[in-house]
């Protein structure tokens, strides 16, 4: 890969908001696969789909296989497909999100990706609902089907984009997002427009913090470091 720094992007409440549809959907696919009505869900923020599979049916007093993921992975996909519409009338991209990456975009030497706890045929329909997929590569991107942890999903992008921690900087707002680049020794921005505050961010080990995405020029200085 030519380009000399790789942005790597978290997508839910840093990239966008899907207001609630996501947990439908995620509710959708589980009664698709066990039969259950889902009565409640193991702790989203930060976790990737296989933890939270595992946790939720553990809270439904089942077990869990990797075959069962895929099969629910499976399901989880064609729900986000078929109702890609009603994503995209609900939910929403956060402030500023579509013109930093389309201001990264046009950069010489830079290229965008994502690390999330999705599972890409998840993260492929949210992100092109709001056209910001046209500025990813996301050939370079680490998903929930490629690991349970998130250093593994940094380390998974850094390996596929061919990068080294130092040409890297990972966007993102949960604790977990801070700490599995840093454990990955790549630079972290935290943003603050999820369930963690800036304060919390600063604590869990990012040195920098923004509160959104709303300032391009800001970002770009930031980035572009």
């Amino acid at each position: 890969m030519s380009a000399k720094r790789i942005v790597l992007w978290d997508i839910d409440h840093t990239l966008v908001d899907t207001r609630g549809v996501g947990r439908e959907l995620w509710a959708e696919a589980f009664e698709e696969i066990t039969g259950r009505t889902m009565q409640e869900q193991a702790k989203i923020d930060g976790s990737t789909e296989p933890v939270i599979l595992r946790e939720t049916l553990q809270l439904h007093g089942l077990q869990y296989d990797r075959r069962q993921f895929e099969r629910f992975a499976q399901a989880l996909g064609t729900a986000h497909m078929r109702r890609a519409a009603e994503l995209r009338e609900r939910g929403h991209a956060l402030p500023g999100a579509p013109s930093l990456l389309a201001a990264l975009a046009v950069r010489d030497g830079i290229a965008q990706t994502v690390v999330t706890g999705n599972i890409r045929a998840a993260a492929e329909v949210k992100l092109t609902a709001f056209g910001l997929d046209r500025h990813l590569d996301l050939t370079i991107g680490a998903f929930g089907e490629d690991a349970d942890g998130r250093p593994e999903l940094v380390r998974t992008a850094l390996k596929r984009a061919q990068a080294l921690p130092t040409q890297t900087v990972l966007l993102g707002d949960t604790p977990a997002d801070v700490q599995g680049a840093l454990d990955a020794g790549v630079r972290v921005i935290g943003v603050a427009t999820g369930h963690t505050s800036a304060d919390g961010l600063r604590t869990a080990g990012a040195a920098t913090v923004v509160e959104d995405l709303s300032d391009t020029t800001q970002m770009l200085e930031l980035l572009t470091r």
